[in-house]
């Protein structure tokens, strides 16, 4: 089984000293998938286990156990290996757009500068009106971009100066395809705070505090019967008691346990997704990815307007006409992407709003509890404990040498006859 790179996080998080609980509160997993992970984490690790004399177990790795991993596993090496190539390969592709918008500007400045040049003739007063051979289509300076001075961190922006982090080639993939999902691990974080509000409880807790961090949690006939807490209990080996009121309150006896204390930790009152953004690119640069779009576009069809005319003058204007089919997809995609996306941007964060206040709604009964819910709550308080495993309670511990262990075996089995010897012979 190849060891689960969140468990592995979660153990280095943690000091390397954790409990089953503390790494599905840390890593937001599954008690079950949990517990088989770090059994197999320290199996192959060169971990051990430290059993309490209460009967709980703590995991102990070594600090190096990276290392022993990858010299175990040749998929671990690959994987760390791949990680690093990739992270080339990405930013390669990334600049690759605004390097093919600079690429497909120059060629089509030039394709246009040489027809029309060849329409013309030798005659200079026919071309005047063309300012150095290229007129209205003038080409600036594009490899300014490239220069060191160009990304120095600020934009000016009226009176503000706006900070960036990313140089032109990387604010033209931002323009393009935005900045991914802000929301990725949104599924990690929701059950990173659903443990870590059942631990600041002690390990009991009521549905309403639970339910701020949830979704799709039924109508308001339906919330009576508290079915979206099964998932919960799954994930977390939790257990269902009823109150003499009837009220359902619950309680979760891995996480009540703990390798080391657990001040109460400060989260979210309620699961926050956040909005997406166009573009992390300052307002300059979206509006100079916008113009050189705009000259592209304008560029590619009046391109194809001479072409249409069939005068070709040259191999690299037959070239372009060649390829003038993706010169005109690239421009119109170049601008009708980031369009589409903006719109799409704007619908996205409506539903996200929505999702937001309902779950800060449900936040704000907990808060305002009323003498129900407090009655109930005050219920689950029975439940609540906290378990922490130190090193004066351990009763047994893996990491101590097994020869060790047989001697000191036979120590007591000798000290055992000889006092029965000795009692015999009394």
């Amino acid at each position: 089984m190849a060891p689960n790179p969140a468990i592995m996080q979660a153990v280095e998080k943690l000091n390397y000293r954790v409990t089953v609980g503390d790494v599905a509160q840390k890593a937001g997993l599954n008690i079950e998938i949990t517990n088989q992970g770090l059994l197999a984490l320290a199996t192959d690790a060169g971990g051990h286990l430290q059993v309490a004399d209460t009967g709980d177990i703590v995991y102990l790795f070594p600090r190096n156990f990276r290392d022993v991993l990858r010299n175990k596993y040749f998929k671990l090496q690959l994987q760390e290996w791949w990680n690093k190539v990739w992270k080339v390969l990405f930013y390669l592709i990334r600049i690759s757009f605004g390097i093919v918008l600079i690429l497909s500007i120059a060629l089509i400045v030039i394709s246009i500068t040489l027809i029309l040049t060849s329409l013309s003739g030798d005659d200079d007063d026919r071309g005047g009106g063309f300012g150095g051979g290229i007129g209205f289509f003038y080409f600036p300076d594009l490899f300014w971009f490239f220069s060191p001075n160009y990304n120095t961190g600020y934009r000016s922006h009226g009176r503000r100066r706006e900070k960036s982090d990313l140089n032109f080639l990387e604010a033209v993939f931002s323009f393009l395809f935005g900045d991914g999902n802000p929301n990725v691990n949104l599924e990690e974080r929701r059950w990173q705070e659903i443990a870590t509000v059942i631990r600041n409880n002690d390990g009991a807790v009521v549905a309403e505090q639970i339910t701020p961090y949830l979704d799709n949690i039924g109508e308001t006939y339906q919330q009576q019967y508290e079915d979206y807490m099964l998932p919960v209990l799954t994930k977390f080996n939790g257990k269902p008691e009823v109150s003499p009121e009837g009220e359902i309150v619950y309680y979760f006896p891995e996480l009540q346990v703990s390798a080391k204390n657990n001040h109460r930790q400060s989260i979210p009152n309620f699961l926050r997704e956040f909005s997406w953004r166009f573009s992390k690119a300052t307002s300059s640069q979206v509006m100079l990815s916008t113009g050189l779009g705009v000259v592209n576009f304008v560029g590619a069809l009046m391109l194809g307007g001479l072409l249409r005319d069939g005068t070709i003058a040259g191999g690299l204007v037959g070239f372009v006409q060649g390829i003038y089919g993706l010169l005109l997809v690239y421009a119109i995609g170049f601008l009708a992407i980031p369009l589409i996306r903006y719109f799409w941007v704007q619908w996205r964060n409506e539903k996200i709003s929505d999702r937001n206040r309902q779950r800060q709604s449900r936040a704000n009964l907990i808060s305002s509890a009323d003498e129900k819910l407090q009655k109930k709550i005050d219920y689950a308080h029975q439940f609540a404990t906290s378990t922490v495993i130190s090193e004066e309670n351990l009763t047994y511990s893996t990491e101590t040498d097994l020869i060790e262990q047989e001697a000191q075996r036979s120590e007591q089995i000798d000290a055992e006859w000889r006092k029965r010897l000795e009692e015999g012979n009394g």
